[in-house]
């Protein structure tokens, strides 16, 4: 029964997290994002093309998938499963890992953090987008709110503060990238698991920004409230 509870938690957080918010937000105005602007659909593309509203939407509702997936959706799964598949006694889990309290803790973690994963793979390799999606800052950040909130924390300061300091997105992006899995290290050093998976996360993150990473090199990058340049 757990590994049919790993196959349909990864299966339905990917799933969850690969509903591209951004294309469809810009799609019911009659824009194809991927084709303006930078071609992201995350939140901070939409907010250049769409406006600030539809940006904000676009990263709450990106933020919301992830926390969702990550959340609620092993849980659901896991509690609906144990006692269809099994006769043997699993204890219910939480729907936070935070707030964990029963047995088999292990099992909790594993499942949550599956889910998590998977949220910020389906959003950076949507399956309805031939597997081109966002970057998965926003879906990241709605992970880590039910994982570890207070490390997401942190890392929102120092997101913010680096484009306070240098008006790029990118660069708050990069250093909240960095500064996540750091703080996941210093704050919870006893769990390797979650360690490893977020420092994985964050150089996917910092991956995805790879083509920011150029443009900041040649200094064609855009700074925050400055009109689109071209490519």
């Amino acid at each position: 029964m757990p590994t049919l509870a790993y196959i349909l938690t990864a299966l339905g957080a990917y799933l969850l997290g690969s509903i591209p918010t951004g294309f469809l937000v810009a799609k019911a105005k009659g824009i194809d994002i991927r084709s303006v602007g930078s071609g992201n659909i995350g939140a901070t593309n939409a907010m250049r093309v769409l406006g600030k509203p539809a940006g904000i939407l676009v990263l709450l509702m990106d933020a919301a998938k992830g926390f969702a997936a990550c959340a609620f959706l092993p849980t659901l799964i896991w509690n609906w499963l144990a006692p269809h598949f099994s006769s043997e006694p699993y204890p219910q889990i939480n729907f936070f890992y935070v707030a964990f309290t029963s047995e088999p803790v292990d099992l909790q973690i594993r499942l949550h953090v599956l889910a998590g994963v998977c949220a910020v793979l389906g959003h950076n390799y949507t399956c309805w987008l031939k597997f081109k999606g966002g970057k998965g800052i926003a879906t990241t950040a709605g992970v880590y709110l039910a994982l570890a909130p207070w490390a997401l924390l942190i890392a929102l300061v120092v997101f913010i503060l680096a484009i306070v300091l240098t008006r790029y997105v990118s660069v708050g992006s990069i250093a909240g990238a960095i500064a996540l899995p750091a703080t996941v290290w210093i704050m919870s050093p006893n769990n390797l698991f979650l360690g490893i998976v977020t420092t994985a996360l964050g150089a996917l993150a910092i991956y995805k920004h790879k083509s920011n990473i150029q443009r900041l090199i040649a200094g064609t990058e855009n700074r925050l409230g400055q009109k689109k340049k071209s490519k």
